[in-house]
């Protein structure tokens, strides 16, 4: 069987690309297409003999497409014009523009790709851009599944809830048994379900505010389910996606003006921790809401230097604060985190800050290589040992927090 084609849209630093590695079904990219200089750089620096088109997808006429011919898309749209902080601008973000094309051009393809897969965040599910994109995929027969997916379900100690959609031409079918959704709600299409993270995490929905703070500005409900987090032993500690050369950590250490005005505000976990919140692009320049940060020294209770900190003069309440030890997660971190194998490298140019930006644009490499799987998977004949079935329950069967 010939590999398949698959063209690679806002390629980014190559995340769909190291999932379809991972995933081990035999295929090329036979271009990858994107207008982020920096991260095309990061790019070309990993995959220097994989075609990439530094230009924009509406740039691309119908010919170009066509004389691509591919087989499978994978691609993550700008996810800006649907962010739960954005201005959730839509199908009249001009950042949605590209991906309305991509829509138009589909049916007018000489040879319409066998798989489709898209990631974007959470809240794309319910956007008039989804109801294009479904619009246009039964126009063309594809039959397609939606879902919500963490990494946690994974056993990696990382949420970030995530939009994923699959879909398949005719004569592929889905192989992996509808049955075991069961007890899932249905999306309002009839053919398409989802697939929820039961309870996302603190990071992923409005926080409650209810109920008596205990310390760290956090209700006890709130550190219940961080406790109930770091309790679920089919979750990984952070300990295993930590560096293990400690030289230069000082430059993560957050510096004390940090400190002292979002200390109530951080995330803080620990190496022994089963969890983390999102990683944004916005991490290591903004603090709050962009990602939890690591308490380096251990042996010092967090709740002790928490508790009546407010109460201290800043000179104490640093005193307090600097024993922990509070660091950045490193950029080799994150990526670990993702999923990024150990040859994934950036440039030596690549600033610390452009390379947060540019993960936090990223995707979880583990979740989508399992999709890929499940969408390569009867597509162009099933073989006897399918294991698509098994593939969905790991994905579905842990929830988030």
């Amino acid at each position: 069987m010939e590999p398949l084609r698959v063209l690679e849209l806002y390629s980014g630093i190559g995340g769909m690309h190291y999932a379809l590695k991972e995933s081990s079904v035999p295929a090329e990219v036979v271009a990858a297409v994107d207008v982020n200089t920096t991260a095309n750089e990061i790019y070309k620096h990993n995959f220097p003999n994989t075609p990439l088109l530094p230009k924009t997808i509406e740039g691309m006429t119908l010919h170009d497409f066509d004389k691509l011919n591919f087989d499978v898309i994978l691609m993550s749209p700008p996810c800006q014009p649907f962010t739960r902080i954005g201005l959730q601008g839509d199908v009249a973000d001009p950042r949605t523009k590209s991906f309305l094309y991509i829509l138009e051009l589909l049916p007018r393809l000489s040879k319409r790709p066998c798989f489709i897969l898209l990631e974007n965040v959470k809240g794309f599910e319910t956007s008039a851009a989804r109801d294009a994109l479904l619009k246009t995929l039964r126009e063309c027969d594809y039959s397609f599944q939606e879902f919500l997916i963490s990494p946690t379900s994974l056993g990696i100690p990382n949420s970030r809830l995530r939009y994923f959609l699959i879909a398949k031409r005719p004569p592929g079918s889905f192989s992996f048994p509808t049955s075991i959704m069961e007890g899932f709600p249905m999306c309002e299409s009839p053919d398409s379900l989802a697939v929820p993270h039961n309870n996302p995490t603190s990071s992923e929905c409005e926080r409650e505010k209810s109920g008596t703070i205990i310390f760290k500005l956090e209700t006890e409900q709130e550190l219940g389910r961080k406790r109930i987090q770091d309790s679920r032993e089919t979750v990984r500690r952070l300990q295993d996606f930590l560096q293990e050369d400690k030289e230069d950590m000082d430059q993560y250490l957050l510096p004390p003006k940090t400190l002292l005005r979002y200390a109530l505000l951080m995330d803080v976990v620990q190496p022994s921790c089963r969890r983390s919140v999102c990683f944004t692009k916005g991490y290591g320049h903004y603090v709050e809401g962009t990602g939890s940060v690591l308490q380096s020294c251990v042996d010092v209770e967090l709740e002790t230097v928490f508790k009546n900190l407010e109460l201290l003069s800043e000179e104490d309440k640093l005193k307090q604060l600097l024993q922990l030890k509070l660091r950045y997660f490193t950029p080799r971190e994150i990526a670990n985190l993702m999923g990024f194998p150990a040859d994934f490298t950036f440039p030596k140019h690549i600033s610390v800050k452009q390379q947060y930006r540019v993960l936090g644009n990223s995707l979880n490499i583990h979740v989508v290589s399992h999709l890929i799987r499940l969408c390569e998977g009867g597509g162009r004949g099933s073989h006897p040992a399918d294991k698509s079935g098994e593939l969905m329950m790991s994905l579905t069967e842990a929830s988030d927090f």
